[in-house]
């Protein structure tokens, strides 16, 4: 289209080549003036026959041919030479058809993929959780939930919560299980179930004899804990100050099985939940004051419409209050 106002694309290669960035589609752009008329050049370069092309499309056609001269016009370029009824590719218009059916091929496996991912039956789930719950909750969760959606499809996504509830944000995540349950007014959030805290200490320590213990009587040791901004970091503070004390952290890690071996190696003692496998090396013991627990619930963005494959997980989800953590 002659003196049409496009922003070039930054990056471009010699010779117009691309070189990977993605173009800004503005109101001005190629891609939007021709994306509707890609179908009907492309059935016309098919037939080569203008009326038999409309009869593919459903069109008149009369209707189609002014598009295709329009196209040409707006191009500044033949992509056809004519030949009475019938019509026959220039060299332009065969490299203009070779751009169209890619496009067209990517087009349509992009229709087929996210259609594919609401299906009720065989659709997708972006589900996130905690590290802790990735061993042993979340397998059974899903085994049981396929029992009767055996063809529901997950994508998932293991981390802290601060991080889950911004991928929640970005769209990246459907749903997700952390702890403590979220209190955001953009975000829903229902408790489901809650998890003891043990005081883990070295199965050498004058403490492992113990079976319960205050948690004040461990104010003197040095804490191995989860980095800032973990959740269960938030409530090994909040629970070390409500029995009188800061901890002293010794070491701070992202995982806590990685906290168990550094207890199990004399390092320090930590606040977690029960592990999966007995861990050797390490005694876990009864925190009788204050109540050490933390509460696990799910959480959803407000207001974003669920696909039915979501929307059937997380009734299952909400169905499993109270017995969500194995026992």
């Amino acid at each position: 289209m002659q003196g049409r106002n496009r922003k070039d694309t930054a990056g471009s290669g010699p010779a117009g080549v691309d070189t990977g960035e993605v173009a800004e589609l503005g109101a001005d752009s190629w891609a939007v003036t021709l994306a509707p008329r890609i179908a009907q050049f492309t059935a016309v370069a098919r037939h080569e026959h203008v009326t038999r092309a409309a009869q593919e499309l459903g069109m008149p056609q009369p209707t189609l041919s002014r598009a295709i001269v329009r196209l040409e016009e707006d191009l500044g370029v033949a992509l056809f030479a004519r030949h009475g009824r019938t019509l026959s590719l220039t060299p332009a218009g065969r490299a203009f058809l070779a751009a169209t059916e890619r496009a067209l091929t990517d087009l349509e496996r992009a229709t087929e993929s996210v259609r594919a991912d609401v299906d009720p039956a065989a659709g997708k789930v972006a589900f996130g959780f905690l590290h802790t719950l990735g061993p042993e909750t979340v397998p059974g969760l899903i085994r049981s939930f396929r029992a009767d959606h055996p063809r529901v499809r997950f994508q998932l996504v293991q981390n802290y919560g601060e991080a889950m509830i911004e991928r929640l944000r970005a769209g990246d995540l459907d749903l997700c299980l952390t702890s403590p349950v979220p209190d955001y007014p953009d975000l829903v959030a229902r408790r489901l179930d809650e998890q003891k805290l043990r005081l883990v200490v070295p199965d050498d320590h004058p403490l492992a004899a113990r079976k319960r213990i205050r948690l004040a009587e461990a104010a003197g040791e040095l804490f191995v804990t989860l980095e800032p901004g973990y959740g269960l970091r938030r409530i090994t503070d909040a629970l070390c100050a409500e029995a009188g004390f800061t901890p002293r952290v010794a070491f701070e890690g992202e995982e806590a099985e990685t906290l168990r071996g550094l207890v199990a190696a004399g390092l320090g003692v930590a606040l977690l939940p029960p592990p999966a496998v007995p861990r050797p090396g390490v005694a876990e013991l009864t925190v009788t004051a204050p109540r050490a627990v933390r509460e696990i619930g799910v959480a959803w963005l407000d207001g974003h419409p669920d696909t039915p494959p979501v929307a059937a997980f997380k009734k299952f989800l909400l169905s499993r209050r109270g017995r969500l953590l194995p026992r």
